[in-house]
């Protein structure tokens, strides 16, 4: 995917920032030329993620939410390694993925996470796995192979039945998330056997930031209708735009511009929801080659800062993937030799967006457990003053990295 879902460095004076603007655009981008079987995968994992959101959407109360497709996906890619027969094929049909070899998902998936990593040296992107697995406890030799070489996964062993192994695997979260999440698992059960994560981390810097002294508290009308104040921040650019019957876009860069944020504001009469209810993949591919680059463009947005946590089983479950969280049913025979199953799937994500930038990360943890988570142009207007819909996204490939929804544009 392609995606697949991080907070910004201040620039120290004013005049500074716009020699540094000036330098971004000489800047000569890196692109990602996919082939393709990378393609096909990219578009899978949008497809999985978009149909995901819009499932974790209706099942949580929270305002706010926020995952990262990526994450998810290449936290279930590496399980899928160790899947077989009918687990094996409700994981492919869930994910979006059948019709493509393990190889040539593997390769994809290797392919994209290095690319991803070195587009923009003003941007930080950074993916990170591992996989921490219970002493005693036998490991299939090509499982853990597989996922060192394709997935650079870190392999630990660890005495699962010591509070010190739950705090390793929080204490390797914290570290990958830059300290925005710190926490991924309360306790180890007895019959816990092994822990899979990945872990995304995103700093990006604005192209051309907002400039504070122009940020005020305005109205901000939320889904039930009632008004808030909420910080406004403002500022007027060439920008990339599209409106139709359903919703206004812009597409805001970061750096050097490989890297976007997709504001979606529903139009009169719709809601954040509506958007999200046609969230597919045909309409995000459609929806992303209608832009047009205006200019200028008059972006007047909510400031907002916010955590989010789900348990992705019982939404998984709903999509197919029932037999991999199943005691005595799910296979996961390509991982050990004894009978395993997913018993816990948890996904959390973090994300900061203010005037210079935005700062996101997620993991995602797969807890495995044995059977015995101008002329001036006429200016368009863009005020973002209601529930609305975000994503974050790298151009070449179109990959889906984070996409959330701000009711409530809190700044925590």
């Amino acid at each position: 995917m392609k995606t697949l879902f991080t907070i910004f460095i201040v620039f120290a004076l004013c005049a500074f920032c716009s020699c540094q603007n000036e330098d971004l655009k000489g800047d000569e981008n890196k692109t990602i030329n996919l082939d393709e079987k990378s393609a096909q995968l990219i578009e899978a994992d949008n497809t999985f993620g978009l149909e995901l959101f819009q499932k974790i959407r209706k099942e949580s109360d929270k305002e706010n939410i926020m995952i990262s497709p990526l994450s998810i996906s290449v936290a279930f890619a590496m399980a899928y390694n160790g899947a077989d027969k009918d687990t094996k094929t409700e994981m492919e049909k869930a994910m979006k993925i059948n019709g493509l070899t393990t190889e040539q998902i593997n390769n994809s998936y290797k392919m994209l996470i290095t690319a991803l990593q070195s587009l923009d040296e003003k941007v930080v992107f950074e993916l990170a796995n591992a996989i921490f697995y219970a002493d005693g406890f036998t490991v299939k030799p090509d499982f853990l192979n597989i996922n060192k070489t394709i997935y650079d996964a870190e392999v630990t062993k660890l005495q699962f039945s010591s509070n010190s192994a739950v705090e390793t695997i929080n204490k390797w979260v914290a570290d990958k998330t830059h300290d925005k999440i710190t926490k991924i698992i309360e306790q180890l059960n007895p019959l816990d056997r092994m822990v899979l994560l990945n872990a995304i981390y995103f700093n990006g810097i604005w192209t051309n930031k907002f400039d504070e002294k122009g940020t005020h508290n305005l109205s901000f009308t939320k889904t039930n209708g009632t008004s808030i104040e909420a910080p406004m921040m403002k500022k007027e650019e060439k920008l990339d735009y599209t409106t139709n019957s359903l919703f206004s876009a812009v597409k805001i860069p970061y750096g050097n511009g490989q890297y976007n944020m997709v504001v979606m504001l529903p139009a009169t009469g719709k809601t954040s929801q509506s958007v999200i209810d046609a969230l597919s993949f045909t309409n995000w591919k459609s929806w992303m080659t209608e832009f047009e680059t205006k200019d200028p463009v008059v972006v007047t947005m909510p400031r907002f800062k916010f955590s989010f946590e789900t348990e992705l089983k019982n939404v998984l479950k709903g999509m197919g993937m029932i037999k991999a969280f199943q005691p005595n049913i799910a296979d996961f025979s390509k991982i050990a030799e004894e009978d395993l199953y997913i018993s816990a799937a948890v996904h959390k994500s973090f994300i900061d967006v203010n005037e210079n930038g935005t700062e996101a990360a997620a993991v995602t943890s797969i807890t495995f457990t044995t059977t015995s988570a101008g002329n001036e142009p006429p200016k368009t207007i863009f005020y973002v003053d209601k529930p609305f819909v975000f994503a974050i996204t790298e151009k070449d490939t179109d990959a889906i990295l984070f996409m959330g929804e701000v009711q409530n544009p809190v700044y925590e």
